[in-house]
Order: C-alpha cells, then sequence, then structure tokens
C-alpha cells in the first residue's frame, strides 16, 4: 500500500532564543504510514510525539530531513494548501477549534472560507455530522454541548473538507470515560468504514491498544513500532521509559509468570477471560 506520510531522518529543533542553545526535540525519524492505516502514536511528556504531528500538517517544518504528505514536500511553501486539504489536525482541547456560535455553522466556517459553493457546503457539512453522530445536534450552540460532542463537531469541521488522513493529537486528554469512548468509536467509524487515515498521539494504552500499528517514542527518538500485541509484550522496556501497557496485559503476564499457561500478546478483556477458561478447565 502506497505511503500517505513519509519522513526521511526527520530532525526539528526549537530555537533557544538569544544565549541559549536551540532544543532537539525529534532525532532521525524515518517513518511511512500508509493511506488507510490506524497508527496510535505514544510516548511520555516530552518525547516530541506532539512534535511529530505537527509536521504532517505542516504547522511545523523539519529542521533537517523530510517530510512528504501524499508525495508532496511540506518544505514547499507553495503547496500548504494541497497539504492541508489531504491532512487535517484535531487538538485537545476542542473549545480551542470551535469558533461558531452554532453546529453547523462551525462546520461549515473553513468551507466558506475557501469559497465552496453553498449548495455544496450544505451537503458536506450534513454528511460530515452525520459521520460522527451530531446531525441531530445541528442547530445547538456549542456551549450546551458536552466535552465529547464538542470533540465530534470538531472532527466534522475537520471531515468536511475531505482529507485522506486525520491526525488527533491527545484528543481524549480533557474528557471524562463517556466522553473518551464517544470520540474513539467516532474515530474507529471513520477509518473502517469512510477509509480515512487516522495517526491518534495518545497516552491512554487501551486505546492504543484499538490501533493497526503502535508507535512509541521516547527523548526523540522511534523505540517501538509494530502491532499492538508485538509492541505491548515489550512491557519491561515500556516501564523504563515511563509508559505503562493494557492493564490486562499487564495482569495476563504476571498470571504466566507465576505458571498459568496463557498466549502473548494479550490486549482484551474478554480474550484475557477465555484463555483463563481454558486454563482452568484444563486443570481439571
Amino acid at each position: 500500500m502506497a505511503a500517505l506520510i513519509q519522513t526521511e531522518d526527520l530532525n526539528f529543533s526549537y530555537e533557544g532564543g538569544e544565549g541559549y542553545p536551540d532544543v532537539k526535540v525529534l532525532e532521525g525519524i524515518t517513518l511511512n504510514i500508509s493511506a488507510g492505516e490506524f497508527v496510535a502514536v505514544l510516548g511520555h511528556n516530552g518525547s516530541g510525539k506532539s512534535t511529530l504531528a505537527k509536521h504532517f500538517n505542516a504547522i511545523l517544518l523539519p529542521s533537517g530531513g523530510k517530510v512528504y504528505i501524499d508525495g508532496i514536500d511540506t518544505a514547499l511553501e507553495e503547496r500548504i494548501y494541497d497539504i492541508r486539504q489531504r491532512v487535517g489536525m484535531v487538538f485537545q482541547n476542542p473549545d480551542n477549534q470551535i469558533v461558531a456560535t452554532v453546529v453547523e455553522e462551525d462546520v461549515a466556517f473553513a468551507l466558506e472560507n475557501l469559497g465552496v459553493p453553498p449548495a455544496e457546503i450544505r451537503e458536506r457539512v450534513d454528511e460530515a455530522l452525520k459521520s460522527v453522530g451530531m446531525y441531530d445536534y445541528r442547530e445547538r450552540a456549542p456551549y450546551q454541548l458536552s466535552g465529547g460532542q464538542k470533540q465530534r463537531v470538531a472532527i466534522a469541521g475537520i471531515i468536511a473538507m475531505r482529507p485522506r488522513c486525520i491526525v488527533l493529537d491527545e484528543p481524549t486528554a480533557m474528557l471524562d470515560p463517556s466522553g473518551r469512548r464517544e470520540v474513539l468509536k467516532t474515530i474507529r467509524r471513520l477509518n473502517r468504514d469512510f477509509g480515512i487515515t487516522i495517526v491518534l498521539i495518545t497516552h491512554y494504552m487501551d486505546e492504543a491498544a484499538r490501533a493497526d500499528r503502535v508507535v512509541v517514542m521516547d527523548a526523540g527518538l522511534v523505540v517501538l513500532d509494530g502491532t499492538p500485541r508485538e509492541v505491548f509484550m515489550h512491557i519491561g522496556q515500556l516501564k523504563e521509559i515511563g509508559l505503562d501497557v493494557p492493564q490486562v496485559t499487564e495482569l495476563s503476564a504476571m498470571l504466566k509468570e507465576n505458571g498459568m499457561n496463557l498466549p502473548d500478546g494479550i490486549l482484551f478483556e474478554d480474550e484475557c477471560v477465555e484463555a483463563i477458561a481454558r486454563e482452568l478447565d484444563a486443570l481439571k
């Protein structure tokens, strides 16, 4: 499958200012993300994951190396519009992305600024709101919505632009468990039903476990890259860099260490229950 996002030896440093050295944040990142993938990026605070995400939308440009979006070099200033049509960004706080006083007007905002014809705006707004389950709230004021609903409206605003990829930078960090479930369900459906490439920056292990692929960062480097089962088997390494694993994965590993014959790479409660039940049946 063709790579939609490519980084080649990507380096990035924030300028230190007068009398201060530059601060290196990314060092030699080489990644390929294919069209249609659902990739979760993990890392503790300061690992560089959000800085990496901002390169995918050309919010930041490399200090060294290259980033290509659908083959377009992000360093080409005249192609910024093309890049941002292909990759949309959703941030942590939905209130920072909602600009209008009515939900459907907010989703239409960017399209109006781009001069999209009114009939097409209506079609795109309705389609985007339906895709995130917020069509029935189209005439509501955003302040009347819950955190999870606001985040879904923010996602709808990006979907209306019809991007090939959505990059979400810790979109559930400010939400309660119900809001997190709403947003994650929406993200998974956009990937599964519409084929939108998803890059999810998160610090929640259970969110990453639902992705196709997990990329783990530490100190500006990619230290692990594989399927969730492959990555979360490295419990010791993940804990060394300040990350956890899904609770059920850690539980099953502890049971294995104490003599229970369980398979490697358990990620979800139901498969853990089934594995334990099989083991107990075998002991009868």
